[in-house]
């Protein structure tokens, strides 16, 4: 997700930073961003789908950008011999914030979404009266995740915590219809949740 303000490009998440599913810089060039114009990415979580596109070849890949994320998530990360390269290629960049952090005064606002891994983030973004909230992985299939909450999924690090999340997150959703921005839905990701008998359901915006 790329939003323009008058003072730069916020990014969340970077993708894996090549094939099979890294078109992220083919879809900024849409954009008419370059790599150096953003200024801020804000992480979800360090696992490489989300985190891989943030350097190459040990390089910066978005030089200008302060790259935020949860201090628990970074020290998770940093833990992970896996992320290693990235985390040598970023950590200069690295600001932390504690869980449910207001990042941007009446723009941007982490929530705390812990389960998927220690210091997983959503990020809820506000204009007006209208928001979006950005679910990075607390959810992963539109069917799947929406209508059977309490089913694991393999990659959590915490199944129970994450499980809890999910349910409580859509409970949320389906009462104030906040849309949100789901990373791992169907293009474009952006819908909301409804009830649905005792379960719920994703909607398309």
């Amino acid at each position: 997700m790329l939003i323009k303000t008058p003072d730069g490009a916020l990014l969340f998440d970077t993708g894996t930073g090549g094939p099979p599913a890294g078109s992220l810089m083919t879809s900024l060039e849409a954009a008419d961003v370059a790599p150096e114009d953003v200024t801020h990415i804000f992480i979800s979580h360090s696992r490489f789908d989300h985190v891989g596109g943030l350097a190459k070849d040990g390089a910066l890949v978005f030089p200008n950008a302060t790259i935020h994320m949860s201090a628990p998530e970074w020290e998770f990360m940093q833990a992970n011999e896996q992320q290693a390269a990235i985390v040598s290629a970023i950590s200069d960049r690295v600001e932390t914030f504690e869980p449910g952090a207001e990042l941007i005064p009446g723009l941007l606002t982490a929530v705390e979404t812990q389960g998927h891994t220690p210091g997983h983030s959503s990020y809820r973004v506000t204009s007006g009266e209208e928001s979006l909230l950005y679910i990075g992985d607390t959810m992963h299939h539109f069917v799947i995740s929406v209508e059977h909450p309490g089913w694991k999924i393999a990659f959590d690090t915490d199944e129970p915590a994450a499980r809890a999340k999910r349910q409580a997150l859509l409970a949320e959703l389906a009462e104030s219809g906040e849309s949100i921005y789901a990373y791992h839905f169907p293009f474009p990701g952006v819908g909301h949740i409804e009830t649905a008998g005792d379960s719920f359901v994703y909607i398309e915006d």
